[in-house]
């Protein structure tokens, strides 16, 4: 933060440095915490192989592969060996192969290594948790862009080329940008916080859903603090700007329109669900928002009460206490 008055400056740094030691937000030392990521190429041995027996030698070395993985592909299982070895002999595959390891760069420097980063934080507030395998694969869209279990992580490198890519997801334009190596971690973190954030089973409101995104996304902001909050919820950053201006005005709509309360389920995913915007409230208005004024709240009652740590944040299971210790109002932030 930049301020122009020396006077100011001087009269603040204290205060800053006294919240920061009482603030339960920062990141924690890690110094001391012992965290390894184990990783593997499957793409490179998917790669190497010559036939369709090879490659259907590789899936019954990794049998999760064909029933996790590909679970969601259109392929019949019993030809799931064929296709693949059809794409690994494509020229033009092969070539966006080769432009990928360009485009996402040394995997250790870029992924590795921040989520390592990030699991040494959990681990920090979560001793017993162990950091998963990470796998890396390349199959042409075949399988998931992430598939994420407790052990295990496979990252499908070909969703996340980016803009430059010679072949992207087929997604709708607005879900592209999340599509991109940046938001590989963040992303993976954000699913990791599901092992820890309870949620009342019995309360199917939509404020039970905005706190629970909320408490995901507060998560993910302690453990990697110098993720930007575009890579965390998948706005762009002039989304984030209009929406943070704007927030009064949606906090307006939420409470005239008796939303925090509404349990029928077609009414909640107009506000909770990705779309290009919300029409209901503006087209300036990005879709998901219900996910972003969660995000809001929590942050408000994290603000109000300090000495509440993130286990403790995400124990809590009653949104409606958290909307009313936090007392969110549609405010911006003091310092915003």
């Amino acid at each position: 933060m930049c301020l122009s008055r020396i006077a100011l400056f001087c009269s603040l740094i204290s205060v800053f440095l006294f919240s920061c030691n009482k603030d339960n937000r920062l990141a924690s030392d890690t110094s001391e915490t012992v965290v390894n990521v184990e990783s593997e190429n499957l793409d490179q041995a998917l790669f190497a192989c010559q036939s369709v027996k090879d490659v259907q030698n590789f899936l019954d070395a990794h049998p999760y592969l064909a029933k996790e993985y590909f679970a969601s592909s259109q392929i019949d299982p019993r030809q799931l060996a064929a296709h693949l070895f059809n794409i690994l002999q494509n020229p033009d595959f092969r070539a966006f192969r080769d432009q990928l390891d360009s485009l996402i760069g040394d995997r250790k420097k870029n992924i590795l290594d921040p989520l390592a980063d990030a699991f040494k934080q959990i681990k920090y507030h979560y001793p017993a948790f162990k950091a998963p395998k990470v796998q890396f694969l390349v199959t042409g869209f075949t399988g998931t862009d992430l598939y994420i279990s407790d052990s295990l992580i496979i990252i499908g490198l070909d969703y996340f080329g980016g803009p430059a890519a010679m072949y992207r997801p087929d997604v709708f334009d607005y879900q592209l940008r999340r599509y991109q190596k940046e938001y590989i971690v963040p992303s993976i973190v954000f699913f990791e916080s599901n092992r820890f954030n309870k949620i009342d089973p019995t309360d199917k409101t939509l404020l039970a859903d905005m706190i629970g995104y909320g408490k995901g996304y507060a998560f993910v902001k302690q453990v990697m603090p110098n993720a930007a909050d575009s890579l965390i919820i998948g706005y762009s950053a002039d989304n984030l700007r209009r929406t943070d201006a704007s927030q009064q005005q949606i906090w307006a709509y939420f409470i005239a329109g008796k939303l925090l309360y509404e349990s029928v389920e077609m009414k909640k995913k107009k506000f909770i669900e990705e779309r290009p915007f919300t029409t209901e409230i503006g087209q300036k208005v990005p879709g998901a928002i219900a996910r972003w004024v969660g995000w809001r709240i929590v942050n408000r009652f994290r603000a109000e009460n300090p000495g509440v740590t993130l286990p403790e944040l995400m124990d809590m299971e009653n949104a409606a206490q958290i909307l009313q210790e936090s007392g969110y109002n549609g405010e911006p932030d003091e310092e915003e």
